[in-house]
């Protein structure tokens, strides 16, 4: 009987208690059994124990997870009148589980007009035609705009991600920007060409003595300061979504007017008599300061201005 326990002992040795499968690599931990016997001195009596331990299983070269975006990244591009092309790139996770995380939303946007700059200038000529008559005479017959700024910007999604409602957004943040506009006057005054063309500047007047007419005026407007708007995107398939932003941003600067009057054929009358303007430093100076109490009068208006409208409409996606 002895011997039997012991050929038993032997063979429990020799096989394997376990099977491992060669062509498929498990990613759960895998159990191993180790047995180990046991005897008394004497060999009478021989007991079998049986250990499990796990290990954490091995990748295979071919499980390896393929490279992706993260899911909440996001790019979008569109169009605004007052900055012309925009762009953002951003980041909007609604399916974490975080109350406050699936509700924010950060984005980095970025705008200008130089890319679309002869889109704008042939939809302004096409507008225009050939110029724009405000009386006298005198039309503007050559317009221009730039524009362009650099926002950072926090979005909160109050309904999260709750179908419809879950694309209302309220952004606020930082702008940098600036805006610049022109103007070309010029006229033909046909029907008085012996008297020419007159006007008053802080009391005094001023005539050319053609009837051949041109000046300029710009506006330079630096328009940065914190921004504070709401928007919304509108799923369309895929990712693909309609965006639309709408806000204002609140800068303490306001814009800045500049007149050029050519001195050409210019002519103010003092003491009486017509006298010409140019190389004149007297009427010069006089018209210099004439032509600074006119804009600041036009300047008190724009001083009321203190916010920038932006409104911008394009596509996007999420990742």
């Amino acid at each position: 009987m002895k011997k039997i326990y012991t050929l038993a002992a032997l063979m429990m040795l020799t096989v394997p208690a376990y099977a491992t499968d060669d062509n498929t690599l498990q990613d759960e931990n895998i159990p191993s059994t180790e047995t180990s016997v046991s005897s008394d001195q004497t060999g009478e009596d021989a007991t079998a124990t049986t250990e499990t331990s796990t290990e954490p299983a091995k990748t295979g070269i071919f499980d390896q997870p393929e490279a992706k975006f993260p899911h909440g990244l996001q790019f979008g591009i569109g169009i605004s009148a007052t900055s012309g092309l925009n762009g953002f790139v951003g980041y909007a996770n609604k399916d974490l589980d975080s109350f406050w995380l699936k509700r924010l939303g950060v984005r980095l946007d970025f705008a200008g007009t130089a890319p679309v700059k002869s889109l704008i200038n042939s939809g302004i000529d096409s507008i225009m035609g050939d110029g724009i008559d405000f009386g006298d005479g005198m039309a503007i017959t050559d317009a221009g705009i730039g524009a362009q700024h650099f926002a950072a910007l926090i979005d909160i999604y109050p309904f999260g991600n709750t179908w419809f409602l879950g694309g209302l957004r309220i952004s606020g943040g930082y702008y940098w920007g600036d805006l610049e506009l022109s103007a070309r006057l010029s006229g033909e005054i046909s029907d008085m060409p012996g008297e020419g063309f007159s006007f008053s500047l802080d009391g005094k007047d001023y005539r050319y003595t053609g009837n051949q007419i041109s000046a300029s005026a710009n506006m330079n407007w630096n328009t940065s300061g914190p921004y504070l708007g709401a928007g919304f995107d509108l799923g369309l398939f895929a990712g693909l979504k309609i965006y639309l932003d709408a806000g204002v941003v609140f800068t303490s600067r306001t814009a800045q007017l500049g007149l050029d009057i050519p001195l050409d054929n210019l002519q103010v009358y003092e003491g009486g008599n017509w006298q010409p303007v140019k190389n004149s430093p007297v009427f010069e100076d006089q018209l210099d300061q004439a032509k600074r109490t006119a804009l600041a009068e036009a300047q008190n208006e724009l001083d009321k201005l203190t916010f920038y409208p932006i409104i911008k409409l394009g596509f996007m996606y999420r990742f």
